[in-house]
């Protein structure tokens, strides 16, 4: 966690406005939006349902005698409907809610062995999902019409919304088999005098857009599935009259259509009947039209949309799936590190460091607190030089640091040149051999030093990551960083502790052997993160970097959104700097490889990929809410959430903490998280195009212990 400061100036890279940015994500965000909204409605508003779920015949007072009495072809576009009926022993054998991967296929075979022509009444998000199929039937001679595209009842929903049913299922006919149709039969119809006036409105609305509604005059009532032999029975006819029979091939299980329908042809056609398609059946024009160029593309187009939204529905599927396995196992791989971790509290790493140490304060416009960081750093039980390396500071910094006369504390002053110029000013200042390195808007406790730089006693550890933690907690934003300190980082250190593959030691409080930062060169400009880069390459060095939970350091938090945001732009930005500079430890050996399969590895998984993925997740539970199940969406979101409240009470216990901040842990997954979320998304952003940031330095607000004194002074 390094602290804000200033650079030195830098060549100027390209720049890319932060608005493409935002323009970039937003134009993906809703691109995804869309692709959801259209598997949605294609997929969960309607969809091919019962006949029996059609509701209640309704008062039929304005339908036409000619209709209810009529046959079951009516053409409703004039001001008076006409209709036709089958010709005498001749069947029209229609099929609903096709077409169908595993049933269709199979009724088409049973045609094709008897030499019959059928009529298929599709459902456009069907004739989408499947276009191989359609393009058979047209191929086979059948016929083909509209049922519409999800399958509602016409009647039920706007005007405008029925007649995109009907031209989006023309589109998908266009590019699935390059044809269109005037062949209606609307979504939960039956027989003539089964029409009520909300029936007629839809026949006249549709025939006025040119469409023939198809009726039936003989149910077999397969979807029933009540046995072979009763579907058989159902679609014998009774006489020499011409039938309209509806059969199904999808909407379920159709082995029973099938098996009735391989006897019922053979049976037919032996008894004098003849199989014929609509049109055929009433002596009319084939209404099957190939689709214009124009018509093909838009359906092609559709084709490719629907098909690409289904693809992103199931990536979206698996990567909830993954992203909440992954939630439970860094739980659990979390809290057993820290469950280890603390039962090596209290123990003795050689005998106790008494060598005195040098403290190094990099500060930059430091006013409102570093009288107190300074203050509280000589009120340390253990030995220590203060040496306060001011960076070009303009509010005063150093003078106010020389005017305090304290004893053993030193002011170094230099051009502005940035914090890892400050820090290895300091580094060439000090006299002893072991350094703490601390931000000026941070306060230690008294035993914090003594207690940071025991573990030095083990020839090994190289630096010391202390505990920092978040002074300015009282409001909600406040509480949400206190949360992520404990939570968040402190349990990670543990977990990297144990791992051997710790990535930083934060700038707010972190101890080093000065000789092992002199061997690699002292603290780079190379990254933001100048304290991530330094912990890294002492990691690939073979030192030991350890975490002590005890050593606590008190640090301001930014108080604004604007604040939080660039801090954590920056960290994000110079930690991705960090990974790709040292990426080669990924491929290393010892420590330098535990360092890159473990440190990096996991830094990569859970601070930048499931980052990235988390917009499209949280969009994918909006949809599960709406068009899924919400029960078991909201059950997922509870289960996460206990998750995380379990182990922030854990954390909690274990930093002597009381657990009162995480009652605004569930405010913080809806506003804090997606925060970070967009953060890692802008960096990494901003990494692709080859952007430069600058330092940016965070306001200080004087909230450190101490600082009010001074200032009220």
């Amino acid at each position: 966690m390094p602290a804000d400061h200033r650079a030195p100036k830098r060549p100027r890279a390209r720049q890319v406005p932060v608005r493409t940015h935002w323009l970039l994500m937003g134009v993906l965000l809703t691109a995804l939006t869309v692709a959801l909204l259209i598997q949605g409605y294609t997929q969960h508003m309607f969809g091919v349902s019962n006949d029996s779920l059609a509701g209640a015949q309704g008062p039929a007072e304005a339908v036409p005698a000619s209709v209810s009495h009529g046959g079951p072809v009516v053409d409703a576009s004039g001001a008076a409907p006409h209709s036709a009926r089958p010709r005498s022993h001749t069947i029209a054998l229609t099929f609903d809610d096709g077409p169908d991967p595993t049933w269709t296929p199979r009724i088409l075979d049973v045609l094709r062995r008897n030499h019959v022509h059928a009529t298929f009444f599709v459902v456009g998000s069907q004739v989408a999902a499947h276009p191989e199929l359609v393009r058979r039937i047209v191929a086979d001679g059948d016929q083909i019409g509209v049922h519409s595209f999800t399958h509602p009842d016409l009647g039920d929903i706007p005007s405008w919304l029925a007649r995109v049913e009907l031209s989006e299922t023309q589109l998908a006919m266009a590019g699935a088999a390059d044809v269109t149709t005037s062949l209606l039969r609307p979504p939960y119809s039956s027989e003539n005098d089964a029409v009520d006036d909300k029936d007629w409105r839809v026949m006249r609305e549709t025939g006025r857009q040119g469409y023939l509604t198809v009726l039936t005059t003989r149910d077999s009532e397969d979807w029933t599935r009540p046995g072979v032999a009763r579907i058989v029975a159902n679609a014998t006819p009774a006489g020499p009259a011409g039938e309209i029979l509806l059969m199904h091939d999808a909407g379920g299980d159709r082995a029973q259509s099938v098996a009735a329908l391989a006897r019922l042809l053979p049976e037919l056609t032996h008894r004098g009947y003849r199989f014929e398609t609509v049109s055929q059946s009433v002596g009319m024009a084939d209404p099957v039209r190939p689709a214009g160029g124009f018509e093909h593309f838009q359906g092609v187009a559709l084709i490719w949309v629907l098909h690409a939204s289904a693809w992103v529905i199931k990536l979206l599927g698996w990567l909830m799936y993954a992203a909440g396995g992954l939630a439970v196992l860094r739980a659990i791989a979390s809290v057993a590190a820290a469950r280890r971790h603390v039962r090596r509290r209290g123990r003795t790493w050689g005998p106790p460091v008494t060598a005195p140490v040098t403290v190094i304060v990099p500060a930059y416009n430091e006013s409102a607190g570093i009288e107190a960081s300074v203050r509280s750093l000589l009120a340390s039980d253990h030995p220590v030089e203060v040496i306060v390396v001011d960076d070009g500071s303009t509010d005063g910094t150093a003078d106010i640091v020389e005017a305090l006369r304290l004893p053993g504390v030193r002011v170094v002053r230099q051009p502005n040149s940035g914090k890892p110029a400050a820090l290895n000013t300091g580094l060439a200042a000090a006299s002893c051999e072991l350094v703490v390195m601390v931000d000026g808007d941070t306060v230690f406790e008294p035993e914090t030093v003594r207690t940071l730089v025991q573990p030095f006693a083990d020839p090994w550890v190289g630096a010391v990551s202390g505990n920092a933690k978040v002074v300015n907690r009282g409001g909600l934003l406040g509480r949400w960083q206190h949360i992520e300190y404990v939570v968040g980082f402190n349990l990670d250190r543990r977990l990297f502790d144990l791992g051997e593959c710790m990535p930083t030691v934060p700038g707010a409080v972190g101890a080093f052997r000065r000789s092992a930062l002199l061997a690699i060169g002292g603290v780079s400009d190379d990254t933001l993160a100048e304290d991530t880069d330094l912990t890294m390459a002492l990691c690939r060095q073979g030192w030991r970097v350890v975490y002590e939970e005890d050593a606590v350091a008190w640090t301001e938090a930014p108080a604004s959104l604007g604040a939080l945001w660039r801090q954590r732009y920056r960290w994000c930005y110079g930690t991705m700097q960090a990974m790709w500079k040292h990426r080669r430890s990924m491929v290393e050996r010892r420590a330098a490889g535990r360092l890159g399969r473990r440190g990096l590895g996991y830094l990569l998984l859970f601070q930048v990929l499931l980052p990235l993925l988390a917009p499209a997740v949280d969009v994918f539970s909006v949809y599960g809410l709406v068009y899924l199940d919400p029960v078991r969406v909201i059950g997922l979101w509870l289960g996460f959430m206990a998750i995380q409240l379990l182990m922030g009470l854990y954390a909690f216990r274990l930093d002597l903490e009381r657990p009162g901040a995480l009652l605004s842990l569930p405010l913080q997954q809806f506003v804090y998280r997606q925060l970070m979320y967009l953060v890692v998304i802008q960096s990494v952003v901003t990494a692709l195009a080859g952007t430069r940031l600058r330092w940016q330095r965070m306001e200080r607000y004087g909230s450190l212990p101490g600082a009010e004194a001074r200032s009220q002074a």
